[in-house]
């Protein structure tokens, strides 16, 4: 990646839906384990969230097949209700999420520290497939 500290890679979409039904998806795991996959040969079977400034978050990735699968997590580093959120990976790297209210609707910004093994573009396609399922659901999850 070079000699001038990690690259930040952002991804952004638009969810119509009020941010605090945004944030409830977004951080309630019973929600997380219906969106946090990149692929439908993917799933989140478990995820725990401790949403507090040192608090501990992980999710299980798994492939369906049961060919591979890892763990996801870290450690919040600041936490705005209906705002923001910022963490750090179990590997070191940041990543922060901005909320952004726009009426009804909810503008999701997540920047995030590359890491070093796959491309930029893989990452950055990654982790858009991510929040692009998390609209998806979002958009259409029932109140809870």
């Amino acid at each position: 990646m070079g000699t001038n500290g990690p690259v930040t890679i952002t991804v952004e979409t638009l969810v119509h839906s009020t941010v605090e039904n945004v944030w409830k998806y977004w951080t309630e795991p019973k929600h997380i384990t219906q969106w946090n996959q990149a692929s439908d040969d993917w799933h989140t079977p478990y995820a725990e969230n401790d949403l507090r400034v040192g608090g501990k978050f992980v999710s299980r990735m798994e492939a369906k097949d049961g060919s591979f699968g890892f763990d996801f997590g870290g450690v919040y580093d600041e936490v705005s209700l209906n705002k923001s959120i910022s963490y750090t990976i179990a590997d070191g790297r940041k990543v922060k999420i901005d909320f952004i209210p726009q009426d009804n609707d909810t503008k999701i910004i997540e920047s995030f520290e590359a890491e070093e093994t796959h491309s930029i573009e893989m990452q950055q396609a990654g982790w858009q497939a991510i929040l692009d399922n998390f609209k998806k659901y979002a958009e259409t999850a029932k109140e809870e």
